[in-house]
């Protein structure tokens, strides 16, 4: 869209100019036209500012995909179920990645996301030994099941990670 808005106002701006150009004098002319190349310019800054997706994404990391925290709102209204599914998800992410051939910076890559899956584990633990109390039968079937599935997809996981991968982050050597 943003493309096709840029396309718009240049070719207005050039009917424009060629509206003016016979009522004013070449220096005129030339003092106008320079808006064409201004206007493309500042729809790009406005464009990056404004923060396209291909922006944010460039400036993605590893250490703002691990240090994100969730607003407290997220947190509150995610159920167990919820927090399962996504535990599960990535833990075969994980999985999945690591049964090809993993180059060392995806398998600490990996390490990484396994740890942000136990952290999410003891959350789901605690969100289910705070629900418990007041659930019904089927309910505490559910957290049952919700906790093992979880379980599962993390010792799964676990099991395709190479020996060593999760000890203390590597120093670079002096």
């Amino acid at each position: 869209m943003f493309r096709l808005y840029t396309a718009i106002a240049l070719t207005l701006e050039v009917i424009a100019l060629a509206a003016v150009f016979p009522f004013v004098t070449g220096m005129q002319f030339l003092l106008i036209a320079a808006v064409l190349p201004l206007t493309l310019i500042a729809a790009f800054l406005i464009h990056r500012w404004l923060g396209s997706t291909a922006h944010q994404v460039r400036k993605l990391s590893p250490a703002a995909i691990t240090g994100y925290q969730a607003a407290e709102d997220e947190e509150a209204t995610q159920t167990t179920g919820e927090l399962a599914d996504s535990i599960v998800e990535r833990a075969n992410g994980i999985r999945r990645l690591l049964s090809e051939s993993p180059s060392e910076v995806q398998v600490e890559m990996c390490a990484l996301g396994y740890r942000a899956c136990v952290n999410d584990m003891i959350t789901l633990t605690h969100l289910a030994n705070e629900v418990l109390p007041e659930a019904n039968l089927l309910g505490r079937l559910k957290l049952r099941r919700d906790r093992r599935r979880a379980t599962d997809a993390l010792s799964k996981a676990r099991q395709a990670l190479p020996p060593g991968a999760l000890r203390a982050t590597r120093q670079e050597h002096s």
